[in-house]
């Protein structure tokens, strides 16, 4: 218990000194009104309170543990470089940046994504088959009790089945830009306040072989069925969360443009890939319409190709339709 409370007080990894620029001021969005806004606790608050079991909290902190270095499953769950905090940031607390304590209290429900109902554990299994280009623990495993205890924890006090949250997701610029998103100004915009961090190549950067910054696309990043793909999902992340210590300061045209960039550019096989991106664009359109992938780019088609990145296979066994017909 006391090594675990350590690990979660301690950064894992120290980040580069970046040079300081002028003061910019943080722009996120404002609440509307009527919406729900839940502040998740804290470690602090976890270690505090008295009345949750010590076996609790030591499940609860081996679940924050994963989510924050979740590198540590290189090769057996995760297959790039990507760890959960990567997207959800603020330890999975912060709004605005998909704090993941929604799916505790919304799940289970029906997903578009894969046309079924979906359970809390299922929502993880999805970042792990589709954001970490991996396979998910398995259901009712020990790490993936951990993974949900942390996920249910910063819902502690939250309301149940409340849908009308603020700071939830990634959709805030909504589906489409007031001007059609540019790859071109998209490089301009990257060259400027991306690369510093993530590489002009886009491969992001690595300390002492631990992940600081993930890379955005190419063998180390999430993959084409990943929901980052989708351009709104992205721009709106960006918008609200980069660059880093600078949320906001990119204006949404930027945020569209850079998106459309970092998303114009090949990685690992959607894992529902049936041989022929265009066939497979057509078939879950509902997601990949979003997408550039199976469309035409520089005399290409994205995502046509078996390139699966480090991981050895396609498909994990937990992508599966389910029924109760």
């Amino acid at each position: 218990m006391k090594t675990l409370i350590s690990m979660a007080l301690l950064g894992a990894v120290s980040l580069p000194v970046l040079a300081e620029g002028p003061s910019v001021p943080v722009n996120l969005p404002e609440y509307k009104e009527g919406q729900y806004v839940h502040q998740a606790p804290t470690v602090d608050d976890l270690i505090n309170d008295e009345s949750i079991k010590p076996q609790l909290k030591e499940v609860i902190l081996k679940g924050r543990d994963l989510f924050m270095n979740t590198q540590q499953k290189r090769g057996e769950y995760v297959f790039n470089d990507m760890n959960c905090k990567s997207c959800h940031m603020g330890e999975g607390r912060m709004n605005w940046s998909a704090p993941v304590w929604p799916a505790a209290t919304t799940l289970p429900d029906f997903r578009g994504k894969n046309q079924h109902v979906n359970s809390l554990e299922e929502r993880i299994a999805g970042c792990f088959s589709f954001s970490m280009n991996g396979k998910p623990p398995a259901y009712g495993s020990d790490d993936m009790l951990a993974l949900a205890a942390y996920h249910q924890w910063l819902a502690k006090g939250a309301r149940v089945y409340e849908k009308n949250i603020g700071g939830r997701g990634f959709s805030h610029l909504g589906r489409e830009p007031e001007q059609p998103a540019d790859y071109e100004r998209g490089a301009q915009v990257y060259a400027d306040n991306c690369a510093v961090c993530h590489g002009a190549d886009g491969q992001g950067q690595k300390v002492d072989g631990k992940v600081v910054f993930p890379p955005l696309w190419g063998d180390g990043s999430y993959n084409w069925g990943a929901g980052m793909t989708r351009i709104f999902t992205a721009a709106s992340f960006i918008k609200n969360n980069m660059p880093l210590g600078k949320p906001g300061s990119l204006s949404d045209q930027q945020a569209w443009d850079v998106a459309m960039f970092v998303n114009s550019h090949e990685r690992p096989q959607d894992p529902r890939y049936t041989g022929d991106a265009r066939e497979t664009r057509e078939k879950y359109n509902n997601f990949h319409k979003w997408t550039r992938y199976g469309t035409e780019f520089n005399g290409q088609i994205l995502g046509q190709h078996d390139n699966t990145g480090e991981k050895p296979f396609l498909k994990p066994d937990v992508l599966r339709p389910r029924t109760f017909e």
